[in-house]
């Protein structure tokens, strides 16, 4: 049986999920008390691997109409949770042996739970396999339910944060609750999993005889576990579990106060030191427990089992927490169903969006899950943006050709140039580069720091500058050390101060200017206007916006930048040759600090020549050749301006 749908109606924040589909690994994102716990505790009791003692209680029902319904629980129970299966055809042809081929017209059932834990199953039957009576009818689908439905059933299994297993146990106190038929709680499940894994019982942990057999026999058991976890956990791989058992201490708290007293310990190895298990690594405990506790419901169930997991791993660090997606998949999955509840980016497949339901706690309507993400306040998709944004991260980061730039204007000038020099002169930005803002050089440090050892090819588009220089100098030490790639630079202003704007006419970019902020400025800018001494024109615009309060933030590169993109066909004609030319010769310059290659442009497709990425037709140009704007004012003989 396939759990293919699920609705949960009258508990706690629920008043009706509405019908949630289900895939063989569902994950449900929201923020904190939005109801996912509520909807994955309402799913578990339609047939909780913890027994009868797992069940519904009235209390549970929503206070707004909690009174209401108490005067007709008794009489009519309401129902609390649906899920609906599909059957296999093994299971079809089971029934049909029975019943007659044709019996079911669908392979979906439904299995329902009422406040009074009474679980009724819904199915239809074919007219043609039946006669008019009724009564016969019910009777083949009572039938069905209680020899086939009720036995293929799977049993649910919830996990969670307080399922860990604890550093300290009283063995006579768990032993006494067992055989009281007390409820036990999720975390001695866990720890009697354990046991059951081991083959080691409660009385031969409080017999005094045999105790070095009883600690092999666990700690076996925990060494298996451990390696397993080991395929998945990156985080320390020093670390294992050890047993001890002694007597009470009579100061400690009850029940750990007599009798025997059962130890988990953690080792790390590398700091040669043991913890009690339940106070250190708090990431690893989770996940030791969750996999003793599968590991004994994989040797000991028969059943089908549905995994119900509330908030995994929030103690796992970011990258574990992308391990156990992957465990998820490699490891449950093929046994067994997955639904997850988190608030985490990093639980967050974006290869398998399909997975994804968002759950909102909404004003009128209570908790409401759906797989329609735009329908949902912010904060709800929250963990999908940022998952979003860390994945577009990575994509940079693993970029082995990074172009590092100020900010976003240099990207979109480029860009935009691009186009130009692509078609007056079949140059374009090598596709291998990545153009990447960083919002100035104090950000390098940091950034080259993530990158880490992906890289192959770094370059700098910025002012160079005394202090800019030290800190490339700094970067590039360390770099030497390590045997890495040095950083290399594109000068902007290797003979005098230039910016990218400054390969533009000046009275052409204060056009742009003009434009871009008709609507703040009083009249347009000239260049008699912005007659400083600065010979960088972005630059004397920006102190001409500052003396005269044009706007609240001051001068902005990126609104030109993004006016001209937006605009750039009714622009483009107004951009001289020498301009495109200039920027022509930083491309195929900026291209040659790439190892050598030669890419023909009739294999780039046309859809590349409008990314903002493209490449040269073909270059070699030696590699360690510093490039410049300001030297390409040079050669152009372009006056710098200073007075008007």
């Amino acid at each position: 049986m396939n759990l293919t749908r699920a609705r949960v109606t009258n508990y706690r924040s629920i008043d009706d999920s509405s019908w949630v589909k289900l895939e063989d690994i569902t994950a449900l994102v929201g923020k904190n008390e939005s109801g996912k716990t509520a909807f994955l505790q309402a799913l578990r009791k339609i047939n909780s691997i913890a027994g009868a003692n797992d069940c519904f209680n009235i209390r549970d029902y929503p206070r707004k109409g909690y009174i209401r319904y108490k005067k007709i629980h008794e009489e009519t129970p309401s129902i609390v949770v649906q899920v609906e299966f599909q059957l296999s055809e093994s299971e079809i042809m089971e029934i049909e042996s029975f019943f007659g081929e044709g019996i079911l017209p669908t392979p979906f059932v439904k299995v329902g739970m009422n406040y009074k834990n009474q679980r009724t199953w819904e199915l239809e039957l074919s007219d043609v396999r039946l006669d008019s009576n009724e009564t016969n009818a019910d009777e083949i689908k009572q039938n069905i339910s209680d020899e086939f439905l009720e036995n293929w059933l799977p049993k649910f299994v919830y996990f969670d944060n307080y399922s860990t297993m604890r550093g300290k146990l009283s063995i006579n106190d768990l032993k006494s609750r067992l055989q009281l038929n007390d409820a036990l709680d999720d975390a001695d499940r866990t720890f009697l999993s354990l046991l059951t894994l081991s083959g080691v019982s409660l009385d031969d942990l409080q017999q005094d005889l045999g105790y070095e057999d009883i600690k092999v026999e666990l700690e076996s058991a925990s060494i298996n576990i451990t390696d397993e976890i080991f395929e998945y956990w990156q985080q320390n791989r020093q670390l294992k579990v050890e047993f001890d058992v002694s007597q009470a201490d009579p100061r400690d708290p009850a029940p750990l106060n007599e009798g025997k007293i059962l130890h988990v310990r953690i080792e790390n190895s590398r700091h040669r030191v043991t913890v009690s298990f339940d106070e250190r690594s708090k990431g690893f405990v989770w996940f030791f427990s969750f996999l003793a506790y599968f590991s004994h419901l994989e040797e000991t169930e028969s059943s089908d089992l549905v995994i119900l997991l509330d908030e995994p791993g929030t103690a796992l660090h970011a990258m574990a927490q992308k391990d156990f997606l992957r465990f998820m998949d490699e490891r449950l999955a093929p046994k067994c169903q997955v639904i997850y509840s988190t608030h985490s980016p990093f639980m967050v497949d974006l290869q398998k969006l399909y997975r994804i339901r968002t759950v909102q706690d909404m004003d009128g309507r209570g908790t409401v899950i759906s797989a329609d993400a735009v329908q949902n306040d912010r904060e709800t998709i929250f963990p999908l943006q940022m998952a979003l944004g860390y994945q577009m991260a990575q994509t940079l980061f693993m970029a082995p050709h990074c172009l590092v730039v100020n900010n976003a204007s240099d990207l979109i000038y480029l860009q935009a140039l691009g186009d130009l020099t692509l078609i007056e002169h079949a140059v374009r930005m090598d596709p291998r580069w990545v153009v990447i803002p960083v919002g100035g050089v104090e950000n390098l440090p940091t950034f080259i720091s993530l990158l880490g050892e992906n890289y192959v090819s770094v370059a700098v588009m910025m002012e160079i500058t005394p202090t800019n220089k030290k800190t490339i100098e700094r970067i590039n030490s360390g770099k030497s050390i390590s045997g890495m790639n040095p950083v290399k630079w594109v000068e902007v202003t290797r003979i005098r101060d230039a910016d990218i704007e400054d390969l533009f006419n000046p009275n052409l970019y204060l056009e742009i200017v003009n434009k871009a902020y008709s609507a703040e400025l009083n009249e347009p800018l000239t260049m008699k206007i912005i007659s400083d001494s600065n010979p960088r024109i972005a630059e004397r615009v920006a102190l001409y916006f500052e003396r005269h309060n044009i706007t609240k933030n001051g001068f902005n590169r990126y609104v030109p930048a993004a006016y001209l993109l937006e605009h750039f066909d009714s622009w483009k004609d107004k951009i001289g040759s020498d301009t495109v030319e200039k920027i022509t010769a930083l491309i195929t310059r900026i291209n040659g600090l790439l190892p050598t290659t030669k890419v023909p442009l009739s294999l780039v497709p046309e859809s590349s020549y409008s990314d903002g990425i493209g490449l040269t037709n073909s270059v070699s140009i030696n590699q360690d050749s510093p490039v410049g704007i300001s030297e390409y004012l040079e050669e152009s003989e372009l006056p710098v301006q200073t007075q008007f």
